[in-house]
């Protein structure tokens, strides 16, 4: 397994008046790890694939299990593995660590989509072998 890793650092503005990050700043978090993981794992930025290319990626399903908060300055260790990848649906799985423990589980499903048409399309070939590398099981 070839996992995608990156650290995020939990600024003030993600946090609530109880000084945990809230959801939507989890959320952001979550999909700033996305485009990275485009950019350098796959080896194409982001930005190229919705202006350059005309694809997006709009979430379609979440489940998210929040185990401990993150706080104000933590930066948590964020691996990122392939959990499924469909002809135009891409399923990641994104753990959230803080040293060993494990602070947030995440699985975000995305579609592949031609932008200009809105309409699902498959993930182009050239990429699919960079996201196959990062399942779990190697398979």
């Amino acid at each position: 397994m070839a996992a995608y890793e990156a650290v995020v650092k939990v600024r003030f503005g993600d946090v609530d008046a109880a000084g945990i990050a809230y959801f939507p700043s989890i959320y952001n978090m979550i999909h700033r790890v996305f485009e990275d993981m485009w950019e350098f794992h796959v080896g194409i930025p982001y930005a190229e694939l919705i202006v350059g290319q005309q694809l997006g990626f709009p979430l379609v399903n979440s489940n998210v299990d929040f185990k401990r908060p993150l706080r104000f300055g933590d930066e948590p260790r964020v691996v990122v593995t392939c959990e499924k990848l469909g002809r135009s649906s891409l399923v990641l799985r994104y753990r959230f660590f803080l040293g060993e423990e494990l602070a947030l589980d995440a699985r975000m499903t995305t579609a592949c989509i031609d932008m200009p048409r809105l309409k699902s399309c498959a993930f182009p070939d050239n990429y699919r072998e960079s996201l196959l590398a990062l399942k779990a099981d190697g398979s």
